[in-house]
């Protein structure tokens, strides 16, 4: 069989199915929830860190204030977010995510890092090391110094 630029690897094949099967599960949940590609990601950080403070979400995503309380607006609205009084500044708010994401139409998201981490933490030190190196490489390029 002639090799092309078309010819993939098994790993590099394997790696493209699974990118290609969670930007699905994550666009299902993104058209379900009625929501962007920004608002998913803030939504995430938003989940990751419970009681961040919009000004942290500005920072993350390099938004300007207007934007990141237009974004903030758009969550509080779909229901997945809500704000709620800092205890100890009551000039700010905190950021919680409201739904589970254990709960449709994330579980399907949730299956893919669960089994993401099970997978990963069934490797071996010298596999855990080499695909580390590699996912690194990979990240690199789509971010060159």
């Amino acid at each position: 069989m002639p090799s092309s630029p078309r010819t993939r690897s098994p790993l590099g094949s394997a790696l493209r199915a699974y990118l290609d099967a969670r930007t699905a599960a994550l666009l299902a949940a993104r058209k379900e929830l009625g929501i962007g590609e920004l608002d998913a990601r803030a939504f995430l950080h938003i989940l990751e860190h419970r009681g961040v403070r919009p000004v942290e979400v500005k920072d993350v995503f390099g938004l300007t204030s207007a934007g990141v309380t237009v974004l903030v607006d758009r969550l509080v609205e779909r229901g997945v977010v809500r704000r709620d009084p800092h205890p100890q500044d009551r000039r700010s708010v905190r950021l919680v995510a409201t739904i589970d994401l254990g709960d449709s139409p994330w579980a399907a998201l949730t299956r893919f890092d669960d089994g993401f981490e099970d997978a990963v933490l069934g490797l071996g030190p010298g596999e855990a090391d080499l695909s580390a190196e590699l996912i690194a490489r990979l990240t690199r390029l789509a971010h060159p110094a």
